[in-house]
């Protein structure tokens, strides 16, 4: 069964890298305001989770400098996804806001739709 999972997993990291979307491009002002925001996001994921690729897709593709953390191979990582959102489970979207609150995320299809709402509009697609 290891076997298998480190076989799918280098199919799973293969297609990511061959089929990464290019991101779309932003005025500098634009996209240095949305890198300010998405220093308060973090992304706990497994490198090789289908889910986690997906997110890491959709966040190329919006051209977002997202911090990505491996609740798998990090132990501190772990320990912060258990702490913090109570259950060992990903891809999680952690989001702080500027009052100090702290909303965690889960389900790959959520988290994408919070960052299109979030940051999609503002996108122009290149030429």
């Amino acid at each position: 069964m290891k076997i298998v999972r480190w076989i799918l997993g280098i199919f799973i990291l293969a297609y990511e890298k061959i089929m990464s979307p290019k991101g779309v491009k932003r005025p500098f002002s634009e996209q240095a305001v949305i890198n300010t925001e998405t220093r308060k996001l973090t992304l706990y994921q497994y490198k090789a989770c289908p889910f986690c690729v997906k997110v890491r897709m959709a966040m190329k593709r919006q051209s977002l400098t997202i911090r990505t953390r491996d609740a798998k191979r990090s132990e501190s990582a772990k320990e912060e996804l258990l702490a913090g959102a109570g259950q060992l489970k990903v891809p999680c979207l952690k989001i702080d806001d500027e009052s100090g609150n702290t909303t965690w995320l889960f389900e790959s299809s959520e988290i994408i739709k919070y960052l299109d709402g979030r940051f999609g509009e503002r996108a122009v697609q290149a030429a």
